[in-house]
């Protein structure tokens, strides 16, 4: 790629050379001057700078002069019409492109959003407002331009293809939401980003039932569908107010959710004297709320002190970015996986 960006260039650079280096000679053999002088001389008739001569030429001098004002029309004159044909054929826009795909290779830890419709608009806006890294991928131009006046990253290319997908950095990112507009696009994306990345975190849209069942043994890890999600959300807002609120409130304050999934390695445990909450005093000492355990298919919500923790287990903890980061060190290697979760 970057050797046939360079090309173009090739032409203009040499006869450029050609002409520094016989002019050069051409004021060596005439005026018997280094080829410090002589390369002075040819740079400041080429340019037309004309701070003077840097001795008088003689009448041979003045032939080669003459000769360097020529070559050096030409050599302007080919390479305007080099940059015009590059400006027509949109060589300086594949030279953008380029800048662009190397910097997404230095992005990490950042959430690929597949699809800006609306859903995906929504997604973006919030995680743009947790400072949340994201990487928009659209296969529509006018949607491409939409995100990218809102501040996006966005890449032009199709979801379902794997080169897109490690385009983005699907092996380096946070996670992955499918939110294409038909549910079989949603899970050619799933099928793709699950063959690439192993423990990528994939939240997929889904518009019924069956393509929920579908997407989650394609490997979706969560699968949303808008319609059930909206409904729920409505009917806890009817029936519980004042816990929607709370959620509401969370969403705007400095708390978050984390998810710490615990090794399986019974032997990482075994630095832990005790495995009890209130004996490992994770609380008081990160300032971090656990707010429940899963073990399995069992979920322990507000667990007591005497509960203990185990291989495999998922701790689910509340707290600031600074309290959870105590609780991730308090820990340890038995943390093998930290998700958050958006609230």
């Amino acid at each position: 790629m970057l050797r046939d960006l360079a090309k173009p260039w090739l032409g203009a650079f040499l006869s450029l050379a050609l002409l520094l280096l016989f002019g050069s000679l051409g004021y060596r053999i005439t005026e018997g001057w280094d080829w410090g002088d002589s390369l002075w001389m040819v740079l400041i008739t080429v340019t037309t700078i004309g701070f003077g001569e840097v001795e008088p030429l003689s009448a041979a001098g003045r032939v080669v002069t003459v000769l360097i004002v020529g070559g050096g029309l030409v050599v302007v004159q080919l390479t305007l019409r080099k940059l015009l044909r590059l400006l027509e054929s949109g060589y300086f826009k594949r030279m953008n492109e380029l800048r662009f795909l190397r910097r997404l290779r230095s992005m990490k830890d950042h959430v690929i959003i597949c699809g800006f419709g609306r859903i995906g608009q929504e997604i973006a806006e919030q995680l743009k407002g947790e400072r949340v890294p994201v990487l928009i991928v659209e296969l529509d131009p006018l949607r491409k331009d939409s995100a990218e006046l809102k501040g996006l990253k966005v890449l032009l290319a199709d979801a379902t293809l794997d080169q897109s997908l490690l385009q983005a950095g699907i092996k380096q990112c946070r996670s992955l939401v499918a939110t294409l507009p038909n549910d079989a696009s949603n899970l050619y994306v799933v099928l793709s980003a699950r063959g690439l990345s192993a423990k990528c975190r994939l939240i997929a849209r889904a518009e019924s039932e069956e393509a929920a069942n579908k997407l989650k043994l394609a490997g979706a890890t969560v699968v949303v569908s808008p319609y059930v999600a909206t409904g729920r959300t409505i009917a806890a807002t009817a029936l519980r107010p004042i816990a929607m609120d709370f959620l509401d409130l969370l969403a705007g304050s400095q708390c978050e959710i984390e998810e710490f999934l615990l090794t399986s390695d019974l032997d990482k445990f075994a630095d832990f004297g005790t495995r009890s909450l209130s004996g490992l005093e994770l609380g008081r000492e990160s300032g971090a709320v656990v707010l429940a355990i899963r073990d399995g298919v069992n979920l322990i919500a507000n667990p007591s002190g005497e509960v203990e923790i185990g291989p495999g287990q998922l701790l689910i903890a509340l707290g600031t970015k600074d309290q959870l980061a105590r609780l991730r060190n308090l820990l340890g290697n038995i943390v093998v996986n930290v998700e958050r979760i958006q609230s």
